[in-house]
Order: structure tokens, then C-alpha cells, then sequence
């Protein structure tokens, strides 16, 4: 049976710990009047801000981790770890094509982003087994809660994303960014754990 890697475990522990501190540290830097209420994390990375090269730098980090996990996690299935890889490369794509401005977007981010954010949600379903001996958290009852849970979530965020109105697009994606990336980094340590038990 496959299980989960070393390599998994690493990104798994930085992963959390990177995306926080990036948005923070970068955020602390500008020095100007950046809210990370009102403002998404991109304006931190986009070509007129203070502090692109450092966002951009924590971006492509978070992209490698992922990168790793998708070929160390085996314990997934092959769509999600599938999924984990293409997450990765979108999110290099989104960092090497950057908002021009904080006022201004760009297609190719965008469609980056895209890409990224919902296969991230769909991560839980897209990683499910179905064989009993795989970790009952990505067997089909624990892996369809969490992709239900994961797409409020996300359902939240597109509809103040869309708002024009709305002041609270920069906590909101705050909020789901991390509810991916503790998901997953969660899943596998709690799996790593389970299989060192069983085999110890």
C-alpha cells in the first residue's frame, strides 16, 4: 500500500507556517496604508508594491511545497496528487504573471488563481481511496464532508470577491487559504502518524 513520504511530512510542516508568515511579514513591511481586511494577498505581490519580490519569494515556496507533497504523498489517489501538482505549477504561474497594479488585474493571474483555488477545494474529493486499508480521513464519508466544508468556504469568498461592496475580500481569502492549507497539511501528518504506529 502506498503511504505517505518523508518529503510530504516536511512540506506539510513549513506549508502553514510560510503562508502565514508571508502575507504577514509582507504586510508589516509596506509601510503604507495595505489592510489585510479590505485587501487580497495579491496586492502584496502586485508590480507596484513594496514588497513583490518578498510575497513573490514566499508564492514560490508555498508552490514547491506543494510540488513535493504531490510526488511524496502516495497515500493519495493519482487525481489528487494530480491536483497537488497542477495547485503547485498554477501557483508559479500567478506569481511569474503578477496584478500590474493593486487597482489593476491581469487574465493570466486570474486564471491562475482559478485554477488553483478550485482545485484546492476539490482536493478531498479528488484524493479519496476506497480500498479500507487507506486512513479513514480520505476514505469517501471524511473526504466528502471535508470538500462540503472547504466549497462554503469558497462559495463565501467568490460571492464577496464578486461584491463590489464588499470590505472584507482580504480576510475572507485569508480564511480559506488557510483552511486548504491546514487541511491538507493536516491530513498528512495524521496519516504519517497512523502509518508509523502501524508499523512500529
Amino acid at each position: 500500500m502506498e503511504r505517505i513520504g518523508k518529503a510530504a511530512v516536511v512540506a506539510a510542516i513549513i506549508g502553514p507556517i510560510q503562508s502565514i508568515s508571508g502575507w504577514t511579514i509582507s504586510g508589516l513591511l509596506r509601510g503604507d496604508n495595505y489592510d489585510p481586511i479590505r485587501q487580497p494577498i495579491s496586492d502584496l505581490a502586485a508590480l507596484d508594491s513594496s514588497t513583490f519580490w518578498l510575497q513573490s519569494s514566499f508564492f514560490i515556496l508555498g508552490a514547491t511545497l506543494w510540488i513535493v507533497a504531490s510526488f511524496s504523498a502516495k497515500a493519495f489517489s493519482w487525481p489528487g496528487r494530480l491536483a497537488l501538482l497542477i495547485s503547485g505549477l498554477a501557483t508559479v504561474g500567478l506569481t511569474v504573471f503578477p496584478t500590474p497594479s493593486q487597482t489593476t488585474s491581469s487574465e493570466f493571474h486570474r486564471f491562475f488563481a482559478i485554477v488553483q483555488f478550485v482545485l484546492m477545494t476539490a482536493f478531498p474529493l479528488l484524493a479519496m481511496r476506497f480500498d479500507r486499508r487507506y486512513h479513514w480521513l480520505i476514505r469517501p464519508p471524511a473526504a466528502i464532508a471535508a470538500t462540503a466544508v472547504l466549497t462554503a468556504i469558497a462559495l463565501w469568498f467568490l460571492a464577496v470577491w464578486v461584491d463590489p461592496n464588499a470590505t472584507n475580500v482580504g480576510v475572507v481569502e485569508r480564511i480559506i487559504a488557510v483552511a486548504q492549507t491546514f487541511y491538507l497539511s493536516a491530513l498528512v501528518l495524521i496519516i504519517y502518524r497512523s502509518q508509523k504506529s502501524v508499523s512500529s
